[in-house]
């Protein structure tokens, strides 16, 4: 996306953290609503490559050193999934409630991190080796209800798998994680891609994948659709 042709500048927002403390639903969706008007008008000018917005991040903020706390609706898994299922409405072009036509598209919001994915660099553990250990309980009540709603409820068309590991699993490598709870338990129909890099980290940092071609296919084996590769790629195409 640029902004240098006849379309100049796109509306701005507050940090996200901020928007979520209004506890406003229609004002969350309305914002979504002219993030993806906005888009769709920048795409159709020529001055956008695609239409997938790497948002909404939807991680539960559990702890204040994380760096990227400010991105996401803060502490609560409720308010959390409520804030997700809502924006993504908006973006997507959908109603506030009621029926979803997924085959009708005005952008593609993508659901991220998923999952229990909060630290960025601490005492020398970096986000891309962080191994989260999670149990089964926390899992269900705290990490996953917003990634279930933004499927469920929001009709999110993407979800972006983390960096990290949960339980010694990288993310985007877990099949229990992609194909079981989000393609099965949520019956997500959608793209499920990696976060930029995540899926050379699982050989290059993680050591999970003996062979850089054992990571690609452990994360397709697992659920998910493609993988960029490279952080110049800012926008990818639904295929």
């Amino acid at each position: 996306m640029h902004l240098d042709g006849p379309l100049r500048a796109a509306t701005s927002f507050p940090q996200v953290i901020l928007t979520a403390a209004s506890f406003n639903p229609h004002l969350w969706y309305r914002i979504g609503q002219a993030i993806g008007r906005e888009a769709r008008g920048v795409y159709n000018n020529g001055q956008a490559e695609g239409l997938t917005l790497w948002a909404p991040n939807i991680n539960v903020f559990r702890d204040p050193r994380w760096g990227r706390g400010q991105e996401t609706p803060g502490e609560d898994p409720s308010m959390t999934g409520k804030y997700a299922a809502v924006f993504v409405r908006g973006v997507q072009g959908y109603g506030m409630s009621g029926a979803i036509n997924s085959s009708d598209l005005e952008a593609s919001a993508c659901c991220k991190h998923f999952t229990a994915y909060d630290l960025d660099n601490w005492k020398g553990v970096t986000r891309f080796a962080f191994d989260a250990k999670v149990t089964e309980q926390d899992l269900a009540d705290t990490y996953n209800p917003p990634f279930k709603s933004c499927v469920e409820d929001g009709g999110a068309s993407g979800i972006m798998c983390s960096y990290n590991r949960v339980n010694g699993v990288p993310t985007c490598a877990d099949h229990n994680l992609l194909s079981k709870t989000a393609r099965g338990d949520w019956s997500f129909n959608g793209y499920i891609t990696s976060d930029c890099d995540a899926v050379a980290i699982i050989h290059d940092v993680q050591g999970y994948a003996k062979a850089a071609e054992d990571a690609v296919a452990d994360v397709l084996k697992a659920g998910t659709s493609f993988h960029l590769k490279s952080r110049l790629l800012d926008t990818c195409h639904i295929t």
